[in-house]
């Protein structure tokens, strides 16, 4: 099964965007951005194993090992520049997916790093070793789709091993020293997020001597769910590309 859902293919555009998904979440969050990026953009949604349409593959464990994965399969992809946007747990996959990436000589255009605390200051939160009503009430909290799919008790039992994978993972994981990036990038945050501050979100600048950026938009977790135009039209003008329409 391919790592990649590609909404609709662009053999002409000048760039691929590859797009991590938060925790509990997968390929079909980004979606709608294929036809709102317009065509100078091809969206690749990454899919993690272990849901939708990856139900039976194995879930990945470590934050490492499935940036190792994601960094591998996209090799093929890599024939025109790539930028990578990961909103949340993503966010922190995203950066070390650009890692692995600028050591092997294909470094990204720009990392754009949604709803998360940098690698660097996780914090303290542990939500995976709760029981199931913690993390659905997590969820909740947070907002998004995720959460209204959690109330029905019959979905609950299929989402929620790989929900509690995906806490554990990003709640586990330890940022390690080693390749700095010298790639842009920009931390776009909800100025109403209970889990980053705008403040919070500006420690990003220190993983990367690349040019930094910091957007703070209305909303809260999910901010990017309401914003979607805003937060498209920041990745394009970003990117330097024309946008849709």
């Amino acid at each position: 099964m391919t790592w990649f859902r590609c909404p609709e293919k662009r053999p002409w555009a000048s760039m691929r965007l590859f797009c991590l998904p938060h925790a509990g979440g997968s390929a079909v969050s980004y979606r709608p951005w294929a036809k709102a990026a317009g065509p100078a953009v091809e969206v690749q949604a990454v899919q993690y194993p272990g849901r939708a349409d990856r139900m039976a593959d194995a879930l990945v464990t470590d934050a490492h090992q499935l940036a190792r994965l994601v960094a591998g399969a996209m090799a093929p992809l890599l024939d025109r520049p790539a930028a990578l946007f990961g909103h949340s747990m993503g966010a922190v996959l995203a950066y070390e997916v650009a890692r692995l990436l600028q050591e092997r000589g294909s470094a990204p255009v720009h990392v754009f790093a949604s709803g998360a605390r940098p690698p660097h200051d996780r914090g303290g939160d542990r939500v995976a070793d709760g029981d199931d009503d913690r993390i659905v009430a997590e969820m909740i909290k947070l907002g998004g789709t995720d959460a209204e799919v959690l109330r029905d008790p019959e979905l609950r039992e299929l989402v929620l091993p790989y929900v509690r994978n995906d806490f554990a993972l990003i709640e586990r994981y330890e940022h390690r020293p080693g390749t700095r990036l010298t790639v842009p990038l920009t931390a776009i945050v909800g100025d109403d997020d209970p889990h980053v501050t705008p403040e919070q979100a500006r420690g990003w600048a220190g993983v990367t001597d690349g040019r930094f950026a910091l957007r703070v938009l209305p909303g809260g977790h999910f901010y990017l769910t309401e914003q979607q135009p805003a937060v498209i039209a920041e990745v394009l003008r970003t990117l330097e590309v024309p946008a849709a329409g």
